[in-house]
């Protein structure tokens, strides 16, 4: 029984992410509030994830800051899926950092999660925000159901910013994240 509630549970939440992301879809726009530090939003993430970061032997650091107008439970939701992501994939013993920066008041502000792991392919790179992508399809059905629609989302809360997901991995080093229109 406890199987079946937990499948229910991974569906339902399946369910909404398409939902969220078919409304995105329709243009749905952010709904922003005054400017807020996206650190201190990334360190009320960080502490969501906390017990998992441990779990990992992951050290974490916030390096940067900007302050922007956003939607907030929409950047925190695009840094859980980021910050999660990472946690999955990072060598033990490594740091997740996440990387903050904004040029210039009118320029968009810059938000990555970087961890060090296994390399995304350059093949696999322009698909990491597709739905249902998985680079480690085996890994994720593995690991408890994780359905392939966290960096489509990220993506949608980017363009809801009037901004645009970006990755690069190279090196042992994976960057994922997105940026934000200052208005």
């Amino acid at each position: 029984m406890a199987a079946n509630l937990e499948e229910l549970q991974r569906l339902s939440a399946m369910v909404n992410d398409m939902l969220f992301l078919a409304s995105a879809d329709r243009g749905a726009a952010a709904r922003r509030g005054a400017p807020v530090s996206l650190a201190a939003l990334a360190r009320q993430v960080i502490e969501f994830h906390e017990a998992a970061l441990e779990d990992a032997a992951l050290a974490v650091h916030i390096d940067g800051d900007a302050a922007v107008a956003v939607d907030e439970p929409l950047v925190k939701r695009a840094l859980s899926n980021l910050i999660g992501n990472a946690t999955r994939y990072a060598q033990p013993g490594t740091a997740v950092t996440v990387r903050i920066a904004q040029p210039g008041l009118d320029a968009p502000a810059q938000v990555e999660v970087e961890n060090a792991g296994p390399a995304i392919t350059a093949e696999q790179l322009p698909r990491i925000f597709d739905r249902f992508f998985r680079v480690d399809t085996v890994r994720c059905t593995a690991e408890g159901g994780h359905h392939g629609l966290g960096l489509a989302i990220v993506a949608a809360i980017a363009r809801m910013h009037r901004g645009e997901p970006r990755a690069q991995s190279a090196d042992g080093r994976t960057r994922v994240g997105f940026s934000i229109a200052p208005h």
